[in-house]
């Protein structure tokens, strides 16, 4: 990427850095070294170090005394913690916006879907499950519930980090039917089966994770950061 083109700002930054992150290009226990993360957006290192003191409150990044920040490795009970707080909140947010849902809602979480797919074809997984995520974040957002959504949006983006780090199969990718099927509970405005769907697919979800302690490879920066 151009240098440019890069975000001048440490919400910017952040914003990018998250994305990186989520799309899995920035692997759990990367070190995120202030001078060459820097180097890489052409800022300082104040700027950079305000986005990951933003990071590091979302939860994103650990900021670790005398060693630096590095992207976030859940624990294995943070990460059964993390799926069981949502197998709580969604299936009833799924209710919620099945029984509220407009014909607009239904196209946007058509594109969401639509994005999913073509993301899988071109082989781009991380990107495919970021995807995933929105799908799941634009639910919350039909079902009108600000509190929870914000709730939602937090353990989404912790959930793209254990399956970053605990994914053994494909299937960690929120499979095609779970979301067809939970499109046509939306379009039926079917709130009762689109609970029973949400909790059921979110069960998959965690039988797609291998949760067993572990870390990962931590990938170049330089490399993660131009896509």
């Amino acid at each position: 990427m151009n240098k440019s083109l890069r975000p001048a700002d440490p919400e910017m930054i952040a914003a990018d850095l998250a994305l990186a992150i989520h799309e899995h290009r920035l692997a759990p226990g990367t070190k995120l070294s202030e001078d060459e993360v820097a180097e890489i957006y052409g800022v300082s290192r104040t700027q950079i170090r305000a986005a990951l003191q933003k990071l590091a409150h979302d939860r994103l990044v650990e900021l670790k005394r005398n060693r630096g920040a590095y992207v976030a490795q859940p624990s294995v009970r943070e990460a059964r913690e993390v799926f069981e707080a949502r197998a709580l909140l969604e299936p009833r947010t799924a209710r919620s916006a099945a029984e509220r849902i407009t014909d607009d809602d239904l196209a946007a979480l058509q594109r969401h879907i639509d994005e999913e797919h073509a993301a899988i074809r071109e082989g781009e997984a991380g990107r495919a499950l970021y995807l995933s995520g929105q799908f799941h974040l634009e639910i919350a957002r039909i079902a009108d519930q600000a509190t929870i959504a914000e709730f939602i949006t937090q353990l989404v983006a912790r959930s793209s980090l254990i399956i970053a780090l605990y994914w053994q199969r494909r299937g960690a990718l929120c499979e095609s039917h779970a979301h067809h099927a939970l499109m046509r509970a939306f379009a039926a405005r079917d709130g009762v089966l689109a609970e029973d769907l949400m909790r059921g697919h979110l069960l998959d979800l965690v039988s797609s994770l291998d949760l067993r302690n572990r870390s990962s490879a931590p990938a170049s920066l330089r490399e993660a950061l131009s896509g």
